[in-house]
């Protein structure tokens, strides 16, 4: 495999990422899963944020590496363990990634008041190309029902015209806080 150019709408954050990136507690230490070439890691580390990047190959991290505040973990974990076990997270960011076995591990990685923000292809896609094979595609509202024990802050889903996507922006509910305000929402 072709190691991908490193230009700079590489690391460009996903519009959803950016969207709620927001959200994370200031300082807080954010999980980027499948990090790929690093633009989520990139993004966090730019506002402060310790960064653990986790992918089953990580040469395309080598433009980050000595970054301070950046953990790099290689690891396949659709064969292996999870390598972080026992570790939480204030944030964590999945995009265009989907292994359903982590989704519970995600869920119980996040600190109270953690922010999850993922975001992948669903079912339909199959019609723009890859991925098409349904393990890696979500069914409709998957991402609602197996999170449901997250604060949903937003869900969407749908055809993009380039893409059948979900995305959700979750927060795990802080039984610290004594009120049942919501979470403020980003512009």
């Amino acid at each position: 495999m072709s190691a991908v150019p490193q230009s700079p709408q590489n690391f460009v954050p996903d519009p959803w990422v950016s969207r709620f990136g927001p959200l994370v507690n200031p300082g807080g230490h954010v999980l980027d899963l499948a990090s790929g070439a690093g633009r989520h890691a990139r993004y966090f580390l730019d506002r402060g944020h310790p960064v653990t990047a986790l992918d089953r190959s990580v040469s395309l991290l080598d433009p980050l590496k000595g970054r301070q505040g950046l953990e790099i973990v290689e690891a396949d974990i659709e064969s292996g363990s999870w390598p972080l076990e026992g570790r939480h997270f204030d944030g964590i960011v999945v995009v265009n990634y989907l292994h359903r076995p982590l989704l519970p591990i995600l869920n119980r990685s996040l600190n109270p008041g953690g922010v999850l923000i993922y975001r992948t292809f669903g079912i339909g896609n199959e019609g723009y190309g890859k991925p098409s094979n349904p393990n890696f595609l979500l069914r409709p509202n998957e991402l609602l029902e197996t999170l449901k024990d997250l604060e949903v802050i937003a869900f969407e889903s749908g055809d993009t015209g380039i893409a059948v996507v979900q995305r959700i922006c979750a927060v795990k509910r802080d039984i610290r806080r004594s009120d049942d305000a919501p979470y403020p929402l980003p512009i």
